[in-house]
């Protein structure tokens, strides 16, 4: 399985700032790649509650898999931002 070199927190504030940004979401940019570099720290707040919020996983997820490694997993991600 691919690992990523940036943090969860970093991927995520990214792509709430593309969504913002980007003509292929809600914004206006045809390509919103640099807007996304220059912003993406402005949404780092609400990466995180993205990340508290998914701590607790719904029935589907956990059928899918083992809920205390996932809890695990989103609580390393959240300390490794602390």
């Amino acid at each position: 399985m691919p690992v990523s070199e940036t943090t969860i927190v970093e991927r995520i504030a990214r792509v709430l700032a593309g969504q913002r940004a980007s003509a292929n979401a809600d914004g206006y940019l045809a390509s919103a790649g640099d807007v996304v570099d220059d912003t993406w720290r402005e949404h780092l707040d609400d990466a995180r509650a993205v990340l508290h919020t998914l701590r607790e996983p719904d029935p589907a997820m956990a059928a899918a898999g083992d809920v205390g490694t996932w809890r695990a997993m989103v609580e390393a991600a959240l300390a490794d931002e602390g």
